[in-house]
């Protein structure tokens, strides 16, 4: 995995109460690739940010007007540099337009401001006279998501996170690093230096788990003691509040100084997307991009659809007869309407 997914495997798992094996995560995270290769189908869209140098001819076609160049596919989030003919043009020459003049990305031409002295072409042929370098994708949405709890070479794939960063991210995700951009492929138990701090039965309602330090914990992190599994709900104090046998593992009783491991060593794919693989000190911000809700939810929609179907194999059907039909179901073709009402890039028409 190379690019991001609009969902992630822990989502996947949290809707369909998947166990924890290397079976179902495969299974899984096929069907995740799968459902984000249909997303940017539907939608003609890649929506993650690529930082990129593109190049394009110019004038595309006979007729254009001459100031505007149109982006088509290759949609803006941001200009690094712009040239044209081997000729800069500064950032008070050009101005990022979308054909609904709305004033944020994703921006879908770029136009030379007219009450400037720039303009395009000046090279020796028209092929690939301008090249732009930027952010291209849809939007660039990100919340800040923790930090590392390890200085970093270059070269290093395992990144030990804090609890925040190790709440927010999971399998599929995209992370930034400073200027660095890695996607998670995965994630390792990391013993968090903490211990229980009372003894645990083994029955669900006993969901009150005591900590030395309940700040060294994070709402939505999952956290492991002895072989079960525990989903942090709460935290007052010092005292988590947890769903026990989470993830499908077994629930059981502990005692009193077992050791509370955390998955915050995340497996990465070191500078994606464009950027370059960098150090890093410890305690540098960590920020998650997430996807539009709607994308995230339609991917996570495809996912659970097609694992679903899997599981009886391709069988599940509604109807009978003539009227018989595979059972994905009225909401997804309804999400699916919404999301293409909503984000989908419709087909730019020119009269010749």
């Amino acid at each position: 995995m190379t690019t991001p997914w609009y969902a992630t495997r822990e989502e996947v798992k949290a809707e369909l109460d998947v166990k924890e094996t290397a079976r179902s995560n495969s299974r899984i995270d096929r069907a995740l690739a799968d459902a984000t290769e249909a997303v940017e189908g539907l939608t003609h869209r890649v929506f993650y940010p690529m930082q990129d140098t593109r190049r394009m001819d110019w004038p595309p076609r006979a007729g254009s007007t001459p100031w505007i160049l149109r982006l088509d596919a290759n949609e803006l989030i941001s200009v690094t540099s712009l040239t044209s003919g081997g000729t800069t043009i500064t950032p008070g020459d050009y101005l990022l337009r979308r054909a609904d003049d709305k004033s944020e990305p994703p921006y879908t031409r770029l136009e030379l401001n007219l009450g400037g002295n720039a303009s395009f072409g000046g090279g020796d042929t028209y092929q690939q006279d301008i090249a732009i370098t930027g952010l291209f994708g849809y939007r660039n949405d990100e919340t800040p998501a923790g930090a590392t709890a390890e200085a970093l070479d270059d070269t290093e794939t395992a990144v030990d996170v804090d609890a925040d960063a190790s709440a927010a991210a999971g399998i599929g995700s995209l992370l930034r690093i400073d200027a660095e951009r890695v996607v998670v492929t995965g994630r390792a138990m990391l013993d968090t230096g903490q211990t229980l701090a009372g003894d645990l039965t083994n029955q669900n309602n006993n969901v009150v788990v005591p900590v030395p330090a309940g700040a060294a914990f994070a709402v939505g992190e999952m956290i492991l003691i002895d072989g079960e599994r525990m989903l942090v709900d709460e935290i007052a104090g010092n005292t988590l509040l947890v769903r026990r046998a989470w993830d499908g593992s077994p629930i059981a009783p502990h005692t009193t100084g077992a050791a509370v491991y955390a998955p915050r060593t995340l497996t990465v794919v070191r500078g994606a997307l464009g950027t370059t693989a960098a150090t890093h000190s410890s305690g540098a911000d960590v920020a998650l991009w997430q996807a539009p809700g709607s994308i995230r939810q339609l991917c996570l929609a495809e996912a659970l659809v097609d694992l679903m179907q899997g599981r009886s194999g391709y069988a599940r059907t509604a109807g009978s007869g003539e009227s018989e039909r595979e059972a994905s179901g009225k909401g997804l073709a309804d999400l699916r309407d919404r999301v293409y009402t909503s984000h989908g890039r419709k087909a730019r028409s020119a009269a010749v």
